[in-house]
């Protein structure tokens, strides 16, 4: 379902509705400043309106609460000179790489208002990932090793969510298609689970549109949403200047 952006406030004021904002290629900085002022406006609702931020990001790599620096494979000259952040984030997950061909997928929901406790929203994320698969004819099953969905070649999507006020920010990362040299460049697991992407799995190119329009409606049914509206851009978006931060 799709929407011009001039309604965008008008849809916001129903108390059931989810808007999707596509966000193209955003900064990490630049998304997370978005995600804290939705988070801290649906914090204050008392309907439960939510929001869904899908993008990608340029070549960086973030680490969450489970994650440390030793997850970093690679010397920290190489990561300079591959122009890549690395951040740690007050996320769950462990250590994860971004890079174009990787769909971030944040998702902003009131939980407590829609009935969800934490175990709930992981497992309405990983149902969100399974049957996003199935729609691309990839078996796929929860990870035994981290939060997300593997499928026979390894694991594709990686969930790095957290709450606060009862409102979820963060949400899962799928690699549709990256080359295995960035998947090497970390340590994503601290299992013997391999990594992969959907087009490996495929073994054909994997198109990002056809991906994150199954995303989108999968987590729309997942979350209990009748339906959802589709927007390009948020007027709230400020890109940042693009600077490498690498600390060592």
């Amino acid at each position: 379902m799709n929407a011009p952006l001039t309604d965008r406030r008008s849809h916001s004021q129903a108390s059931s509705s989810l808007d999707v904002f596509l966000l193209g290629t955003v900064d990490l900085e630049s998304s997370k400043e978005l995600q804290e002022r939705l988070r801290s406006d649906i914090a204050s609702r008392s309907d439960s309106y939510g929001a869904i931020l899908v993008c990608e990001h340029p070549p960086s790599v973030t680490i969450g609460r489970e994650g440390s620096f030793a997850d970093v494979l690679v010397d920290w000259e190489e990561l300079t000179a591959r122009k890549m952040d690395v951040r740690w984030l007050n996320r769950g997950g462990g250590t994860f790489v971004h890079i174009p061909g990787q769909l971030a997928v944040y998702v902003i929901v009131p939980l407590t208002r829609l009935g969800l406790g934490l175990l709930d929203f992981r497992t309405t994320l990983e149902r969100t990932l399974i049957a996003t698969a199935a729609d691309l004819k990839v078996p796929a099953e929860r990870s035994s090793a981290v939060p997300g969905a593997m499928c026979r070649c390894g694991q594709f999507a990686f969930i790095g969510a957290s709450v606060r006020d009862g409102v979820s920010y963060g949400g899962f990362y799928v690699n549709v298609s990256l080359p295995q040299e960035a998947l090497d460049l970390i340590r994503w697991t601290h299992s013997d689970a391999k990594v992969t992407s959907l087009a490996s799995q495929r073994t054909r190119p994997t198109a990002m549109s056809t991906v994150r329009e199954a995303l989108i409606r999968n987590a729309a049914s997942a979350l209990g949403y009748d339906g959802y509206h589709v927007y390009t851009g948020h007027p709230l978006l400020h890109r940042t200047t693009r600077k490498v931060y690498v600390y060592a």
